[in-house]
């Protein structure tokens, strides 16, 4: 069985022809449609994981258009072909980077952990200045949906539940 580094070997040294003009005119073309659609996710992608997801999905696609662009260009008229895998590992590289922030968010939504633009001490703070309120426990909260957060506590109340009017 070959090693890796013999296979990196392979890919930059012994690389096949690949027609420049063809591979940067099909690129051009996915950087106009990815790089549209990419715009139009843009507004909604601040305030929703899903939203950001695929707006990162196609601001990807249109780095990975551009490169190919870039790449076709450079071999077809240098001969260099050892670009179209040194690009493939600089596409690699930025969606790592770029989706980086994406993973993080998605892990604490699935682990049911405190949204970030929660303020849980001004939450505390906040009830505790509750009417009739003398003490707080068990204060929780986390994300229903990347839009909607949930909160549970236990207020302590010695005069009783003031009705529905104070929920």
């Amino acid at each position: 069985m070959e090693q890796l580094p013999g296979k990196l070997f392979i890919a930059f040294h012994n690389h096949p022809y690949i027609a420049g003009l063809t591979i940067s005119s099909v690129a051009a073309i996915g950087i106009v449609i990815n790089g549209l659609s990419a715009l139009l996710l843009l507004k909604g992608s601040k305030g929703d994981l899903n939203i950001r997801s695929a707006y990162l999905h196609m601001a990807a696609d249109t780095a990975v258009s551009l490169a190919v662009v870039l790449a076709g260009i450079g071999m077809l008229y240098t001969g260099w072909y050892w670009l179209d895998p040194v690009m493939s590992l600089v596409i690699v590289a930025i969606i790592v980077i770029g989706t980086w922030g994406l993973l993080r968010d998605s892990l604490q939504l699935a682990m049911s952990a405190v949204p970030a633009q929660i303020d849980v001490p001004a939450i505390s703070d906040y009830l505790y200045q509750l009417k009739g309120v003398t003490d707080i426990h068990d204060l929780h909260i986390w994300g229903l949906s990347t839009t909607e957060s949930a909160l549970t506590v236990h207020l302590v109340m010695p005069n009783g539940h003031p009705g529905d009017a104070f929920m």
